[in-house]
Parts: C-alpha cells; sequence; structure tokens
C-alpha cells in the first residue's frame, strides 16, 4: 500500500541590510522557514503566510511561487516519507527584531560573491577539485570539463550570475557539497568545498530563489521591495550589487534609474554619508501601472 504524500510549504524570504543579502533561517541556519499544508488554509500562499508568520514573527509582503521540489530522493533519506515542496520567494525589510534568525547567503554560497573580484575560494579549492572530478569522468571527461567552465566562469568563459543553482548541483554531482557527502559512502579523497550546509535540500531550495532574485533584479523592479520608503540612489545600488554579487558602474546605474522613471526626488537630503548630503528619493509606484505590458528594466550595468 503506497504511503500518502504530504504537502510541505517553504519559504526564502530575503532582506538587504548593511549591504548584505541575507535569509530567514531557523534551527541555528540549517533550515528554511516551512510546514505543512493543512485543511484548514485556504490556499497555498495563505498556508505559507501562516506558518512563516507563526515561526519568525515576521509579517510577509511581496511572494512568489517559486518552484516544486519532489524527487524521490531529496531528502537523502530512503525511509523517509514522500513529500513534496511548495516553495515561495518572499522578499522584506527586516526589521531588526528578529537579528538571530538572519544569514548572509554568502554564508551558504561563498563563491558567489564577486563584489571584490572572484573568490579566492574558487581559483584555490573548487576550481582545482572540479579540474580532478572532471578528469575522473572517462568519456565524460571533456564534457564535465566543458560544463566545469561555463558554470563557473574559467578558461575564458565570462561569470554568469544567474547561474547560482547549477553551480551548486555541479558541486553536489562532484560530491564537493555536504549535503552530497550524507548520501555517499565515506571516503578519503572526499571533503565539501566551503559553505554552511542546510537540512535535506534546503540549501539547493535557496540557491534556486537566488538565481530566480538575480534574473528578475534585471527586468521586474521588485528590489524596491527591499528598499526602506527613501533612500539614496547609492543605497539602491549597494541593495543591487549585494543581490547580483558583483558591482555596477556608478554612472551607468544612475542614469538607467532615470531613464526608466523608477524613483523620484523627495525633496530631503540624507545626512548619514560623509560628506555633501544625498538626495533622498522613493520608488514612483505608478510604474507599475505605466509598464505593466511593456516590463521595466534594471540591467546590471558592468563596471
Amino acid at each position: 500500500m503506497e504511503r500518502a504524500v504530504a504537502v510541505d510549504l517553504i519559504a526564502v524570504l530575503v532582506a538587504v541590510t548593511g549591504g548584505e543579502p541575507r535569509v530567514m533561517t531557523l534551527d541555528g541556519g540549517s533550515t528554511l522557514p516551512s510546514g505543512p499544508f493543512e485543511l484548514a488554509h485556504r490556499t497555498l500562499q495563505s498556508g505559507l503566510r501562516d506558518w512563516v508568520e507563526r515561526q519568525t514573527h515576521h509579517p510577509l509582503g511581496y511572494v512568489e511561487q517559486l518552484y516544486t521540489f519532489a524527487d524521490r530522493d531529496r531528502t537523502g533519506e530512503e525511509s523517509a516519507p514522500r513529500t513534496i515542496s511548495i516553495a515561495y520567494l518572499g522578499l522584506t525589510r527586516e526589521t531588526g527584531e528578529e537579528e538571530r534568525g538572519w544569514s548572509s547567503w554568502y554564508d551558504y554560497f561563498p563563491w558567489e560573491d564577486h563584489r571584490s573580484g572572484p573568490p579566492v575560494l574558487i581559483e584555490r579549492v573548487i576550481a582545482p577539485a572540479l579540474a580532478r572530478w572532471a578528469q575522473a569522468g572517462g568519456v565524460l571527461s571533456e564534457e564535465r570539463r566543458q560544463r566545469v567552465s561555463a558554470t563557473f566562469g574559467l578558461e575564458g568563459t565570462p561569470w554568469n550570475e544567474e547561474l547560482t543553482l547549477q553551480r551548486y548541483e555541479l558541486l553536489f554531482e562532484a560530491g564537493l557539497v555536504e549535503e552530497a557527502l550524507r548520501c555517499a559512502a565515506p571516503r578519503a579523497d572526499r571533503a565539501a568545498v566551503a559553505g554552511r550546509s542546510m537540512t535535506a535540500d534546503h540549501r539547493r531550495i535557496l540557491a534556486t530563489g537566488i538565481a530566480r532574485l538575480r534574473a528578475k533584479i534585471k527586468y521586474r523592479p521588485v528590489v524596491f521591495e527591499l528598499m526602506p520608503p527613501h533612500f539614496t540612489l547609492l543605497q539602491l545600488q549597494r541593495c543591487v550589487e549585494a543581490l547580483a554579487g558583483r558591482l555596477v558602474h556608478k554612472q551607468n546605474f544612475r542614469r538607467l534609474v532615470e531613464q526608466q522613471e523608477l524613483v523620484e526626488e523627495t525633496g530631503e537630503t540624507s545626512s548619514e554619508t560623509a560628506g555633501r548630503p544625498a538626495k533622498l528619493f522613493r520608488f514612483r509606484h505608478a510604474v507599475l501601472a505605466e509598464r505593466a505590458m511593456a516590463g521595466t528594466k534594471i540591467p546590471l550595468a558592468r563596471t
């Protein structure tokens, strides 16, 4: 007799604080907020909101469905009940009251932060480990080498910040993250390369959320869900850079934002920065109605 399948609702809840992209976690940073879908829940999203607000005491604002995870071996435990997880991406502003629950997403994916250039971790640890894995692939060695170069920006291939999930899954396939080692027989030549691990496939779900958000900030003004009501253009730029994990060209970024008419001046200035006071802006909400069909773009202007 087949066992019943449970449906779990799980949230990738993101905020940007102090120039760092942070995700809400539980259990000392090992899990994402989640809970079962119950008959009392009117909709999937209302169930998600109920669980997240109950567990984190943080109200949810912007939410969109992310992906459904249903692989049989996703927990790494053969005897575990079959669970389908419906994941959501949520954007919010950190209030400071739940400081313990927020973790930088670069703690889990340290190879993703290129704001100061390519992380040394890639050159010294990840690239050599993946090269050994590719060489051990027999007839698949060349195909593996090409995948490594394409996903990690090696051998002259440009870095693509949107391939967060592909990079994590490649490291998992190569047995180089803790979650993969849990499912494999112990071997002396295998060790996790870096990054905090998470329960079951929560780190894979987080990688999916990061990839979605990195792509979405380029064509929808969702970044303003993470900003305070009033902000400077530098604060907006730092938020985009934190999410993308790479720097943008200051003048080009400001010109693009102004050309898109995404913001308007408040008439006030901020004295928080050194030197001349910076103008304060706010998101121009009318842009949502004006460009509902055409879309709104905030391209990442390269340095």
